[in-house]
């Protein structure tokens, strides 16, 4: 039986995330690590120019970028963060991510139970 809770990932082994997801030209891509009524774990890559619109989510957000730099914006607020930044994006209030540069982040989404 298996118990593990993430998937598409390696156990047991030493990872680099930024290797786990690939730049696409012209897109964004995503590999979700765990999806379930508690958590969404999902690390993304971004082209230059690409961006997920302003949307607002029923749990807390947390992005670290992992690599390059990324608009974020949470309601009116707009911040640059760079490789090895993480903020915090708050249930219930519009945000939205846009690529400065190539980067790629881990977004990690806590739902209420």
């Amino acid at each position: 039986m298996n118990s593990h809770y993430l998937k598409n990932i390696d156990f047991e082994k030493e990872l680099d995330l930024t290797k786990l997801v690939e730049y696409q030209d012209g897109q964004v891509v995503s590999r979700t690590l765990a999806q379930n009524q508690a958590v969404s774990i999902t690390l993304f890559a971004f082209d230059q120019n690409e961006e997920i619109s302003s949307h607002s989510s029923g749990g807390d957000a947390m992005v670290m970028i992992l690599e390059g730099t990324a608009l974020i914006t949470i309601g009116e607020k707009k911040i640059h963060l760079d490789s090895g930044k993480t903020i915090i994006m708050p249930a219930g209030i519009p945000h939205a991510v846009a690529s400065e540069s190539r980067f790629k982040m881990l977004l990690v989404v806590v739902f209420p139970r």
